[in-house]
């Protein structure tokens, strides 16, 4: 705030004759603003430390909140209120962060991970956090979208956070909290397109592209005539949550929708900046791509002639895991069938690496040079927001495993070479759904969206019948965590094997050991176990439903978990006897 009791606010606006100021939720005073060469448009606000509600009329139209909003207190359709980032007395001086090579993320969505779905709440939970091990939260999009609640990829104010979390000031002291409890955090933004619902940047600027389209609608303008302030706006952002949130990552959502054919692609670009302020502020920032492409070019060093990002989502190892355990083969699961599937993608990172996928129809992916490539930049998850979410009745895996399978996904996940991420529940083996909801106050946009979901399904077999309607508060409240069941025998008892697995990653050096060349599988389809083996470390894994003698070399059975608490692995003789669906650790 400055001294003089008022502050600078400017908005973008580069096609508008008259763009004025805006102030009071009720008055609506007007002032005008005036305009420099650049389509900026310059006025000022009175500086009061409760904020100020304020927005724009664009050649008379509107009032409109500012594309920079920082809080919508009464919603996207509503006045932006002013929000300083710097009256929060920061308390994580000493938090130095953390490198994602050997981390452990834990994916959760903040409406539906307590009761309550706020900021608040969710550092309530922390200590059990700490207590599994984690090295980092990776919090699903918070950003400003229209109605109550929703997964987060509906948003249309990426510089504010959504009010019923409790907003920025929340979203700061959350960030503070987890640094005090020696958890980083890890933002998912989404910077491909915009929520169908408040999205008032076309009002402002040639935002969009009508030039080419996603699967969300039109493209966000990367390249055409006055790109560069749209890509501004976009890194600023990025940059916004890394400077004045403390935030420790960004998962960068879908970012194979960003249609950008610019010398620099944005993703570079923001590579560089990100960098920049990384050595400015002296700690890691890690940026994280979801990516549909299998191109190791995102993952490759600027120097490189890379994009420069540190790692990236992969699917592969997703539907590895999920065929090898469930046997469930349609849709884009059917190139997964062998149990090969799952041994290349452990030693080669991708399975679709210039071969043919059927569900595309096409040739799709490129090879990782694994003699250079860490295996760490591969993030990875045996159940995630996207894979449970949009299966059509929401279901983890949890409703068709046993206890036994569960353990096994843990431990691929876990002990596998790649950068584990677990999502929120799994570690107990919830039985929640986590559901696909929406909250959109407009009823045309709900029947459209329930509509939309039914659609997608066709491919994958899924009976339309059983989808559960989006906009339906029983399918958002169906989706929140049930803590109780923390204390089922059998939730207890897989917990603690996951506890012991994120253990055993601090233990031994085998586990997060980045190279390529230090992973070995073999396996027998026929007989259904798979031996990974890191380093001197054996994981070996029996997905049968009979006992199975497979070969070690290791002398020590460090941790093991089968479906039967009472059934224990047998070590003899360079041999372990493992009971059905069961896994064991070996040094």
């Amino acid at each position: 705030m400055t001294t003089d009791q008022t502050q600078p606010i400017d908005v973008w606006a580069p096609a508008a004759d008259t763009v004025q100021l805006v102030t009071g939720a009720d008055t609506h005073a007007t002032a005008p603003m005036t305009r420099d060469d650049a389509g900026w448009w310059h006025g000022t606000l009175p500086a009061r430390a409760d904020g100020v509600d304020y927005g724009f009329l664009v050649d008379g139209a509107g009032p409109f909140p500012d594309p920079r909003s920082r809080r919508q207190p009464q919603g996207v359709h509503e006045l932006s209120r002013t929000f300083d980032p710097q009256a929060h007395t920061w308390q994580d001086s000493s938090w130095t962060g953390r490198q994602l090579a050997g981390a452990t993320i834990y994916e959760l969505h903040i409406g539906t991970f307590t009761p309550e779905g706020t900021l608040e709440a969710a550092a309530g939970r922390l200590d059990h956090l700490v207590d599994l091990g984690v090295d980092f939260i990776e919090l699903l999009p918070v950003n400003g979208f229209n109605g109550t609640h929703n997964w987060g990829y509906d948003g249309v104010l990426w510089y504010a956070v959504h009010e019923g979390y409790g907003g920025p000031a929340a979203y700061q002291a959350f960030v503070d909290a987890c640094h005090a409890a020696g958890i980083g955090v890890i933002q998912d933004v989404v910077h491909n397109h915009l929520g169908p619902s408040g999205n008032y940047l076309p009002n402002f600027g040639p935002y969009l592209s009508d030039a080419e389209g996603n699967t969300w609608g039109a493209s966000v303008n990367l390249d055409g005539q006055d790109s560069d302030e749209v890509r501004r706006y976009i890194i600023d952002s990025a940059l916004m949550w890394l400077r004045d949130y403390h935030v420790d990552g960004l998962r960068l959502d879908a970012v194979h929708a960003l249609k950008d054919h610019s010398a620099v692609h944005l993703l570079e670009q923001l590579a560089g900046e990100v960098a920049v302020l990384s050595a400015h502020v002296g700690r890691p920032l890690t940026l994280i791509a979801e990516s549909d492409l299998n191109d190791p070019r995102l993952i490759t060093s600027r120097e490189a002639n890379g994009y420069g990002l540190d790692a990236q989502w992969s699917d592969d190892f997703h539907h590895a895991v999920h065929v090898a355990l469930t046997g469930e083969t349609v849709g884009y699961y059917a190139d997964f069938a062998p149990l090969g599937a799952l041994a290349k993608v452990l030693t080669r990172g991708f399975f679709h690496d210039g071969t043919f996928s059927s569900f595309r129809g096409r040739v799709h992916g490129r090879p990782i040079d694994v003699e250079r490539m860490p295996a760490w930049r591969l993030v990875v998850a045996s159940q995630n927001h996207d894979q449970i979410g949009n299966r059509a009745i929401g279901d983890r895996l949890s409703a068709q495993l046993d206890t036994g399978q569960l353990g096994i996904a843990a431990a691929l996940t876990l002990l596998g070479p790649f950068t584990p991420m677990l999502f929120m529940g799994e570690e107990w083996g919830a039985r929640t759904p986590w559901q696909f909801f929406t909250s959109h106050p407009e009823p045309e946009l709900g029947l459209a969206t329930a509509e939309g979901r039914i659609g997608e399904f066709a491919r994958m077999g899924w009976d339309p019948a059983v989808v559960p309607d989006p906009q339906d508060p029983g399918t958002f409240e169906r989706s929140k965590l049930d803590w109780s069941e923390t204390t089922r025998p059998e939730a207890v008892r897989l917990l603690a094997f996951y506890r012991d697995l994120v253990g055993l990653r601090r233990q031994l050096a085998d586990v997060t050991d980045p190279r390529f060349g230090q992973v070995a599988v073999t396996f027998d389809e026929n007989e259904g176990w798979l031996r990974l083996r890191r380093g001197d470390t054996d994981i070996v894994i029996n997905l049968s439903t009979s006992g199975r003698w497979v070969p070690v070399t290791g002398t020590s059975i460090v941790s093991s978990f089968a479906n039967n608490a009472d059934a224990v692995p047998a070590l003899e003789n360079g041999r372990v006897l493992l009971p059905p669906h069961s896994v064991a650790v070996i040094v």
